[in-house]
C-alpha cells in the first residue's frame, strides 16, 4: 500500500464527505436564520422553537438529495475497490 493512495484515498473521503453534508447543513442555516428573523420581528425569545422546523428541514433535504448522495457514494466505493488490487501487487 503506497503512501499516495492513502492520502488520495483519505482526501478523496473528505472531500466527499463535506460536498454530501453541505447541502443537509446549508437548509439548517438557511431555516435557523428565517427562524431568528421571525423571532427577532415578533420578539419570541424561545430558543427551543427553531429545533424542530430545522430536523424537518434537514431531513426533507436530505430526502431529495438521497440519489445524488446514494450515486457519490456509490462510485467512491468502486474507486476504492478498483484501488485493492493495486494495494495486492506490491
Amino acid at each position: 500500500m503506497t503512501e499516495e493512495f492513502i492520502l488520495y484515498i483519505t482526501s478523496k473521503a473528505l472531500q466527499l464527505t463535506l460536498m454530501l453534508a453541505l447541502p443537509m447543513l446549508l437548509a439548517a442555516l438557511v431555516t435557523g436564520l428565517v427562524i431568528s428573523i421571525l423571532q427577532a420581528t415578533t420578539q419570541i425569545q424561545e430558543q427551543t422553537i427553531s429545533f424542530v422546523p430545522k430536523i424537518i428541514a434537514t431531513f426533507a433535504v436530505l430526502i431529495a438529495c438521497s440519489s445524488w448522495i446514494i450515486a457519490m457514494m456509490s462510485q467512491f466505493a468502486v474507486e476504492v475497490f478498483a484501488g485493492f488490487p493495486k494495494i495486492v501487487n506490491m
